[in-house]
C-alpha cells in the first residue's frame, strides 16, 4: 500500500488478496484507529504474484526490510543490539563486544537486550575463565604479560604461559556457558576437579573448584522453568492502543536465561500476523535457534516458518501452540511478563508526554515538541569544519535520524556562515524529505538564532515550529546556568522551578555537540593519515590499510625498523626503504 507521495506504508501477503484487502476497506464494522488512518493514507496498491506461498513469505520479508513501512512490524537494526564475538580463527581466541555481525567464521552470541547485560556477561567470563583481553594486534606484538595477568585475570597466552590445548579447552567451556549449558559445564568441571584431586594436582583442582563455585553462583540467579532440560523460546504478545509489545522468554537447558522485549508503535497486523513477521525478522539476526518455539496463537504460515527456521538451524525446529500442561504454563508466564512490561512502558510514555507538555507551555509553543532537532558546529581555527544534527523524538534520542555534515562553502572560521549552510541544506535537497521538527535548537546565542530565522524566511518555510538558541553561561558575569533565547525577546527564558526542562535542553545540545566533535575528530584522523602516508611512493590505499592494521598507528610505523617493515604483509624492501626515507626527511 502506498500513500499519495508513492511511499510504501504497508506490505502484506495473502493467499486471497481480495479477501485480505476487504478486511481493511470493506469491513462491516468500524475500523480501529490505526487501521482507519492506514485506509485514509492509502492512495494506490501494487501487487506481486508469486509461484508459491514460500516465495510470498520470503518476498514479504525482503520488501519490509527494503522499504521499512510505517505500519509493519520492524525490528531495529542489528547494530543497535550488542553481541559477543569469539574470534575462532586464531589459536588463542578472545571475547569482545560487537555491534555489527559480519559473515565470517567467528562465533557470535546474542544479541543482548542492552549494553549493561552484555558487559555483565563479559565480566563474569573474564573473572571466571580468564581469556586474553588484548586485541589481536597487541597480542602479536606483546613481549611480556600485561597487568591483567598479574591481577590473575588472564592466562597470558601472549607469552606462552598456557598451552594451545589447555586454552582451547577453556574456550570450549566459555562456548558452553554462553549457549546456556551452565549445569552441564558445572558437572564437567566437577569431574575434572575430582580427577585432579585424585592425582594430587591440588593447584589445578583449586582453580577448577573456584571456577565451579563461580558458575554455581551464576546458576543460582537463573530460574528453573522445565524439567526436560530442553532449549526453547516462548513468545508472547501484549497490546494497547498506543503500543504493541512482543516478549521472548529464552530458556536454555530448562533454565530461564533472559527475556527480551520489542515495542512497536503503529502496527496494524493481527496478533498472529505480528508473531509471524516478528519470528522471521528476529531469528534472522540471532545466532542460536532453539529446537522449540512456543507461541500463544495458531499461525497461518506455521509450516512454512518451520521450514524456514530449519534452513537456518540445519535441523528440525518445531513451532508449537500448547493447549495444556507444562508448556501452556510457560506461555502464561510469558504473557504475564509481556503485559507487565507493556504497562511499565505505557506509564513511561505517559510520563515523557507530560514532560513534553510542560516544555511546550514553558516555551509557549503551538505544538507538543515530539520531534526536536539541534544543530552544532565543530572545528579548530576553521580547519576541517563540520556540523551535526541531533534528533530527539518523544523525549528520546533517535540516533538513526541524526545527520553529520561537512562544511562545503566556508573556508575560514565563521560560525554564523557554517550555521547558515547546514540549516539551508537541512531544509533543501534530500534532507527536506525528513519531517519538520516541532522544536529547532541552535547551539549559540541570539546571533545563531537570527541566522536560523534568516534561513527559514529565505526558503519561505511555513513556520509551524518553534526555534530557540541555547548559549553557555558566562561565569565571569556571574551567570549560574545556560541561557535559552527565543526570537524577538531580548532576555533569556526563566525556567524558575522547572529546572529539569533546562537540563533536558542541555542534554539535547550536548548530544549534538558530541556528534559534531566525534565527526570532527574522525575527519581529523583521516586527514593526518592521508598527509602522512599518501605522499610515499608505492603506498596506495590497500598497502596503507595493511600498514595501519599491522602496526596500529602512524607513530609505530615511524618507529619500525627496516626489517619490521619488510615483514609486514604485502611489503617489499623498495617500499620499506621509501617509507623510512620519507619519515627521515619529514621529522
Amino acid at each position: 500500500m502506498k500513500d499519495a507521495l508513492g511511499q510504501v506504508i504497508y506490505v502484506g501477503k495473502a493467499r486471497n488478496l481480495k479477501q485480505r484487502l476487504s478486511s481493511y476497506f470493506s469491513a462491516p464494522g468500524p475500523l480501529n484507529l490505526k487501521t482507519g488512518i492506514l485506509v485514509q493514507k492509502t492512495a494506490t496498491f501494487e501487487t506481486i504474484i508469486t509461484q508459491t506461498e514460500k516465495e510470498a513469505l520470503i518476498l514479504e520479508s525482503n520488501l519490509i526490510k527494503r522499504y521499512r513501512p510505517r505500519y509493519n512490524v520492524i525490528l531495529k537494526d542489528d547494530k543497535q543490539y550488542p553481541s559477543l564475538r569469539l574470534d575462532a580463527k586464531t589459536d588463542f581466541p578472545h571475547l569482545a563486544i560487537a555491534r555489527k555481525i559480519e559473515k565470517n567464521n567467528d562465533l557470535y552470541f546474542g544479541p543482548y537486550a542492552s549494553s549493561r547485560d552484555v558487559r555483565r556477561t563479559l565480566n563474569i567470563i573474564n573473572r571466571t575463565f580468564k581469556l586474553r583481553k588484548c586485541k589481536t594486534r597487541d597480542f602479536k606484538n606483546r613481549l611480556r604479560p600485561c597487568l591483567n595477568h598479574q591481577m590473575n585475570f588472564c592466562l597470558a597466552p601472549c607469552c606462552n604461559k598456557v598451552s594451545k590445548a589447555a586454552y582451547g579447552k577453556i574456550v570450549k567451556e566459555v562456548v558452553l556457558f554462553l549457549k546456556g549449558r551452565t549445569p552441564k559445564l558445572i558437572h564437567q568441571i566437577k569431574d575434572e576437579m575430582e580427577s585432579a584431586a585424585i592425582t594430587k594436582d591440588y593447584e589445578n583442582a583449586a582453580v577448577l573448584r573456584d571456577r565451579m563455585f563461580a558458575l554455581q553462583k551464576t546458576l543460582e540467579k537463573q530460574v528453573a522453568l522445565t524439567t526436560d532440560f530442553m532449549d526453547r523460546d516462548i513468545i508472547a504478545v501484549a497490546r494497547a492502543p498506543e503500543l504493541s509489545l512482543v516478549l521472548v522468554m529464552i530458556v536454555r537447558g530448562g533454565y530461564l536465561i533472559e527475556t527480551r522485549q520489542f515495542g512497536f508503535a503503529e502496527v496494524i497486523s493481527t496478533d498472529a500476523e505480528m508473531i509471524s513477521t516478528f519470528i522471521r525478522q528476529y531469528y534472522e539476526k540471532v545466532h542460536v535457534v532453539p529446537k522449540e518455539i512456543l507461541v500463544p496463537l495458531d499461525i497461518e504460515d506455521g509450516i512454512l516458518i518451520e521450514q524456514w527456521l530449519e534452513g537456518i538451524k540445519k535441523e528440525k525446529v518445531r513451532l508449537l501452540r500448547p493447549q495444556r500442561g507444562e508448556k501452556a504454563r510457560l506461555i502464561e508466564i510469558a504473557q504475564q511478563n509481556a503485559e507487565n512490561t507493556l504497562r511499565e512502558r505505557i506509564s513511561q510514555i505517559a510520563s515523557d508526554m507530560d514532560f513534553l507538555v510542560r516544555l511546550q507551555g514553558r516555551l509557549k509553543m503551538k505544538k507538543i515538541p515530539r520531534r526536536i532537532e539541534c544543530f552544532d558546529n565543530s572545528h579548530i581555527s576553521g580547519q576541517e569544519p563540520v556540523a551535526a544534527m541531533a534528533v530527539f523524538e518523544d523525549g528520546r534520542p533517535n540516533k538513526s535520524a541524526c545527520r553529520r555534515y561537512r562544511i562545503k562553502t566556508v573556508d575560514k572560521q565563521d560560525d554564523y556562515a557554517c550555521m547558515y549552510e547546514i540549516l539551508k541544506r537541512r531544509f533543501t535537497a534530500k534532507d527536506a524529505r525528513m519531517p519538520y521538527p516541532d522544536l529547532l535548537i541552535v547551539d549559540g546565542g541570539k546571533g545563531h538564532l537570527n541566522i536560523a530565522d534568516t534561513v527559514i524566511r529565505e526558503l519561505n518555510i511555513d513556520m509551524e515550529f518553534t526555534m530557540i538558541g541555547i548559549a553557555k553561561k558566562d561565569e565571569k558575569q556571574g551567570e549560574v546556568q545556560d541561557k535559552i533565547y527565543v526570537l524577538n525577546q531580548s532576555n533569556p527564558i526563566n525556567f524558575g522551578r522547572e529546572g529539569d526542562l533546562l537540563l533536558f535542553l542541555q542534554r539535547v545540545r550536548d548530544e549534538a555537540h558530541r556528534l559534531a566533535i566525534t565527526f570532527f575528530r574522525r575527519r581529523q584522523r583521516k586527514a593526518s593519515v592521508r598527509s602522512a602516508l599518501d605522499a610515499i611512493p608505492g603506498v596506495g590505499k590497500k598497502r596503507k590499510g595493511v600498514l595501519l592494521k599491522n602496526f596500529g598507528s602512524i607513530t609505530k610505523i615511524k618507529a619500525a625498523t627496516f626489517q619490521e617493515l619488510c615483514r609486514a604483509p604485502g611489503m617489499n624492501p623498495k617500499v620499506a626503504a621509501a617509507i623510512q626515507a620519507y619519515f627521515a626527511a619529514n621529522k
